[in-house]
Formats: C-alpha cells, structure tokens, sequence
C-alpha cells in the first residue's frame, strides 16, 4: 500500500497507483485512512477531475465519485491540508469564479460549491454535513430579458469563517459571511451575514443565541 501512495497524483499512471493502494482498505471513508500515510494523500479512482489551477494540499482526501470542474476562464480551486471532500461532492467553477477551503475542514457527500463570478471561500477547520449547497453568485431579474439570458451577478462571494458547523441540508448565498465559530441549524437559507459564535437556523436564517449562552 505505502509503495503505491509513493508513487500516487493526478498523472494516468499516478491515478492507477491510487486505484491499486484503495485495494489494501475498505471502501468509501474507509479510504480517508490512506490520506494519512502519504503527504500526497488520496484522490479516489473514481473521482472526476477536470481542472486547470488546482491545488491540493499535503493528506488532502478526496472521495469516490467527486467531481471538479474546472471552466476555461475559471480561477483557482484550492483544498487545504488534511482537508476532505467525500462521495459526490461537486466543485464547480467557472468565469471569474475561484474556490478555496481551508486546512483540516471536512465537507460531507453530495455537497455542491459552485463558484461564478465570485468567491467561495472556506476557513480552516470547518464541519460541513451534507447536501449543503454554495452559490456565491446569482441572476439578474430583468423582467425584458429570458431568464435563461439573464447575466450572472455577485454581492462579492461567500465567506465561511474558521471553526464553523454546518448541519444537514444548509444553502448559504451570495454576499454571506458567517462568523468564527458559528452554527448553522439543519436545512437553513443563510441569506444574511451571521456574527462569529451565533447559533443560528431558519429560512432565512436568523440568531439565536450565541454558543455559551442557555436555552
């Protein structure tokens, strides 16, 4: 196992040592292990990458049926150190629009980022559970133009804090930033900015308390 890893990256041949190294493992985040063994980490045989600037961080994981897409006029996807992106997450980035997640944060299946025109930016240590959505960008509304002509447009991206939880199901958009240490209640609309160390839940979601603070 430690000699594929050694041998393992984003080449035809180094995709296939990450395929023959999977072999020694159990599946899904059994996988995560070989992360650890290898400063190069793991990319699974599985995933879909289709990238231009693409940095991947030393013990980054990344899981089975991933999906990176990278446009022509797109700009960098970063993934931190020791930073995961399990089964069926996509990142998706197209013009003007650029994607970086912080060490050590862990983004759970089928989560979506997509990224035009703005920024999705993701601290260090971030919980993110899955099926969360990111949109840091959105459409015009000009009642005279189709809405499939509308131009794309951004409040200026997404910021997510360092240390912050997201439960289940939680869509932040555009021109967000929530707060060092924050939570986020389960199927929440994050529509506002919410301050560092807020509980927060709610379509849109709104404070409330703070962490530290009783019911």
């Amino acid at each position: 196992m430690k000699a594929w890893l050694k041998l393992a990256g984003l080449s035809w041949f180094g995709r296939q040592a990450f395929r023959m190294a999977a072999m020694a493992v159990p599946p899904y985040k059994g996988a995560r292990q070989l992360a650890n063994v290898s400063s190069r980490g793991f990319v699974s045989p599985s995933a879909k990458l289709h990238t231009r600037q693409f940095y991947r961080g030393d013990h980054s994981f990344i899981g089975d049926d991933v999906v990176i897409f990278q446009a022509a006029d797109a700009g960098q996807v970063s993934l931190g150190r020791r930073s995961s992106l399990n089964a069926a997450c996509i990142v998706e980035c197209g013009e003007g629009g650029t994607v970086t997640i912080g060490d050590s944060t862990h983004i759970q299946p089928r989560c979506q980022l997509s990224a035009y025109k703005g920024s999705l930016v993701i601290g260090a240590g971030v919980q993110v559970a899955p099926n969360c959505a990111f949109y840091p960008y959105n459409h015009g509304f000009d009642m005279s133009v189709p809405i499939m002509k509308q131009p794309l447009t951004t409040k200026g991206g997404i910021v997510i804090e360092d240390d912050v939880w997201l439960s289940y199901g939680v869509v932040v958009l555009d021109g967000v930033t929530i707060g060092k240490g924050a939570v986020i209640g389960a199927g929440s609309v994050v529509s506002r900015d919410i301050p560092a160390g807020a509980i927060a839940a709610g379509t849109p979601a709104r404070v409330i308390r703070q962490r530290g603070e009783s019911e």
